[in-house]
């Protein structure tokens, strides 16, 4: 089973962590007895997140990428806040342990938390493990009813209530994000006005609040190597706030291909979803529904806001790469996927349809 679970491994050229500063800090806080030492999760293209050992002891590092100037995106301090708040109402959120705002250690703000171990699934199953029809339709599930869980959670009572600013949220997210993609923009792409104007024009009323991941993805949750459709955790927390629920079920919906989706939505499928057994997008939408008992109607326009999202967040990181801020090479890529979602995101605009 263990070599099911996700491993970390050598840490990439560019964001190592300078271990003569943090060796003395862990030492400070930890009991601990033994060498330090610092491996990298190779997924990933926004913060950065390490496994550091210290003796026998083990921990998970988080800090923002190297050369990032979109603070709000990468506020450490905050992430942590919501992990401390979090855990014990939702306990696949992981046990934050430890936040330090002193830049003197890793020249910016990082926070530890405890490891959550467990087999995580991207784009391909990992070597040796296949999901029936069954064991995929009940992942799916499972999956879409711990969105759920998170969503009628009492974010007042956990002490959340002033994570963000619910009033209004759907207009400053749509315009925050057009902004966002002009104010890191390496190409001309004329599905942008499209959509900038469609999703401007055609904005529901919003009205309900709750407690939103706002990254919620098969590679986001870890699962329980020995019962696959067991979720054991949910991480990257860097994005959560309060919104609309529906903003969040759009971003999941997002990243999920069905598999009679195009060919180049296909090409960058970032999960098995089209597995025999997965529940469509539009299934999806019918369980979330009956679970929440949220309207799901207008699903069209919060997936055709979520892939325009989900393309300027990658077009935000591209634009680190094209400046030369970052060297990872899996970056060189990124104006294919880009492209792909905005056209996606554009004939959901234009059929109406999830």
């Amino acid at each position: 089973m263990v070599a099911l679970c996700d491993q970390a491994g050598t840490v990439r050229a560019g964001e190592e962590l300078d271990l003569a500063r943090l060796r003395p800090f862990l030492l400070e806080h930890f009991d601990h007895g033994g060498p330090v030492s610092v491996e990298q999760f190779p997924s990933g293209h926004s913060n950065l997140t390490y496994l550091v050992r210290m003796g026998n002891r083990e921990v998970v590092l988080r800090r923002p990428p190297f050369g990032s100037k979109v603070r709000s995106a990468h506020d450490m301090g905050r992430e942590y806040r919501v992990l401390s708040k979090l855990h014990t109402a939702y306990p696949v959120a992981p046990k934050a342990l430890l936040y330090c705002d002193d830049l003197s250690i890793l020249n910016a703000p990082f926070y530890l938390m405890e490891p959550i171990r467990g087999m995580i699934v991207r784009r391909e199953l990992p070597p040796g493990v296949s999901f029936p029809p069954e064991t995929a339709r009940r992942l799916s599930e499972a999956f879409l009813d711990n969105l759920a869980r998170l969503h009628r959670l009492d974010y007042a009572a956990i002490g959340l209530a002033d994570l963000g600013k619910p009033q209004g949220y759907l207009e400053r997210q749509v315009k925050g994000w057009i902004e966002r993609y002009h104010n890191s923009k390496t190409h001309d792409l004329p599905e942008v006005a499209r959509i900038s104007a469609w999703l401007t024009e055609r904005m529901p009323t919003s009205h309900e609040t709750a407690l939103i991941h706002n990254d919620y993805k098969y590679d986001n949750v870890v699962l329980d190597p020995g019962v696959a459709t067991k979720i054991v955790g949910v991480l990257d927390w860097e994005m959560c706030t309060l919104g609309d629920p529906l903003t969040d079920l759009g971003t999941t919906l997002a990243y999920w291909t069905d598999p009679q989706d195009p060919e180049e939505l296909q090409e960058i499928r970032a999960a098995p979803t089209t597995l025999p057994g997965t529940l469509t997008r539009a299934q999806m939408a019918e369980r979330y529904a009956a679970a929440t008992g949220r309207d799901t109607g207008d699903m069209s326009f919060y997936l055709t806001f979520a892939r325009f999202k989900v393309a300027v967040i990658i077009q935000q990181i591209y634009y680190r790469y094209a400046q030369g801020l970052t060297q990872d090479a899996r970056f060189a890529d990124l104006p294919k996927r880009i492209h792909a979602l905005l056209r996606a995101s554009w004939h959901c605009a234009e059929s109406r349809t999830i």
